[in-house]
């Protein structure tokens, strides 16, 4: 629920007393000044649900108001004679419309971007809590890392401003994001040197073997969904009454675990990490802004200049003369030309794997075996001409052998996709009580 109060000097009070009042809304007057009555201003304030904001500020506009002083607050309840009927038209009737005002949207943004000292020292201490958590193989303490991740507010001040074609907003969220995540990387680094230098943990350590490092270190489908769908609900929330600080645990854990890889990558001087997790973090932080802005744009965010535009040629015109446009086009040119088709190949790669792991075990002498997983190792992330490391796990009945089935499954992958590949197969023993 929103409270509004408005500035309107004399000549335009009637005007705008009577909009309002078609609209079903009860508004109060209160003179300013001492002035004669004909040189007067008034404040008019009334009480709106969120939904009908943009509304009734339409309803102005065509009746001749312009917005010179606004005040856009929040208020628990309020009782006016027509109130029930605003809830009734917006809140529960066909005039429904779930979404916040363009400068209450800005607002929101700005405010859950913290002060730089609070934002950078989160962050800090969201890398230290990430970089154990991976070293540790810990889920739980990368979960934590997670929660106290700042990094929300930055990647949502992002996609609004090239939503709303604000350049100054777009160009603050993209440097914060892009600070605040090379500050989590130094961070990680020297925790993870240090740790080593130390003897705390293994210098001999392959962190390479780590589930929770392996797993960030090279893009992938579920990765880019998670980014995708984080940025898109960020966008959602922001731009209704849902809450926003729950999504940004999401948005965490598609950048926070991988800067932390990237610098232990960097203190195990193992280029394939930090190669590799530096590209997730890439595709992530570029997915994240662009399902924001498009989540914003389908709730009908536009620029302000877009409806004085006039037609849609002036209005890409004008859309395409802006910073935020251009640095975003660059921004996700980049990362599709580079991370992106990467990202392409080995989602390829992996799904070239899996189905020829399935044909092989589709054949009659593999009937008893049984297919549990299928991991695929690129080695320096893709880059070279080295092999692929592809791992299968099978379950088999106790008693049964089958020595030739990786050198099978090499030939057959190798045969789809035209790589070079080194397959393990590891084997569990099934119950003698389970299928044959």
């Amino acid at each position: 629920m929103r409270h509004l109060q408005i500035r309107v000097e004399a000549g335009e009070l009637d005007a705008v007393v009577d909009a309002l009042r078609s609209e079903d809304v009860d508004p109060v007057v209160l003179p300013l000044g001492e002035s004669d009555a004909d040189s007067r201003s008034y404040l008019v304030e009334f009480p709106l649900p969120t939904e009908a904001v943009d509304r009734i500020r339409e309803t102005l506009s065509e009746a001749g108001f312009e917005e010179r002083y606004l005040v856009i607050g929040n208020i628990e309840s309020a009782t006016t004679p027509h109130y029930d009927r605003l809830v009734e038209r917006y809140v529960e009737g066909d005039e429904e419309e779930e979404r916040v005002s363009n400068e209450e949207i800005l607002t929101k943004a700005h405010d859950l971007n913290p002060q730089p000292t609070a934002y950078y020292g989160m962050t800090v201490l969201s890398a230290l809590v990430a970089t154990a958590g991976l070293l540790l193989d810990s889920p739980a303490l990368v979960v934590g890392s997670m929660v106290i991740a700042p990094q929300i507010g930055a990647a949502l001040m992002a996609s609004v401003g090239a939503a709303l074609g604000e350049d100054a907003m777009f160009t603050n969220g993209v440097r914060s994001t892009v600070a605040g995540l090379a500050v989590a990387i130094v961070a990680a680094a020297a925790l993870g040197w240090g740790l080593k230098t130390a003897q705390f943990v293994p210098s001999a350590l392959n962190v390479t073997t780590v589930q929770q490092i392996a797993s960030r270190s090279s893009p992938g489908l579920l990765t880019l969904v998670v980014a995708l769908c984080a940025g898109a609900a960020g966008g959602v929330g922001l731009a209704t009454e849902l809450p926003v600080s729950i999504v940004g645990v999401a948005v965490a854990a598609a950048t926070v675990p991988a800067a932390a890889a990237v610098g232990i990558g960097v203190a195990w001087a193992i280029p394939a990490v930090a190669v590799g997790a530096l590209t997730l973090l890439a595709v992530n932080v570029a997915s994240i802004v662009l399902a924001g802005t498009l989540a914003l744009w389908y709730l009908g965010y536009r620029p302000s200049y877009w409806d004085s535009s006039g037609s849609t040629r002036r209005r890409l015109r004008s859309f395409f003369g802006t910073r935020a446009t251009w640095v975003a086009l660059v921004f996700l040119g980049l990362t599709v030309l580079g991370p992106g088709s990467l990202l392409t190949s080995q989602i390829a790669f992996e799904n070239g794997a899996t189905g020829s792991v399935q044909t092989v075990l589709d054949d009659p002498e593999y009937d008893a075996l049984e297919l549990l997983s299928v991991s695929v190792e690129f080695g320096t992330v893709g880059l070279d001409d080295a092999p692929r490391r592809v791992t299968v796990a099978v379950q088999h009945p106790v008693g049964r052998q089958y020595p030739q089935l990786s050198s099978r499954i090499e030939d057959r992958i190798r045969e789809t996709t035209g790589r070079d590949v080194v397959v393990t197969v590891n084997f569990e023993q099934r119950s003698r009580s389970g299928p044959s």
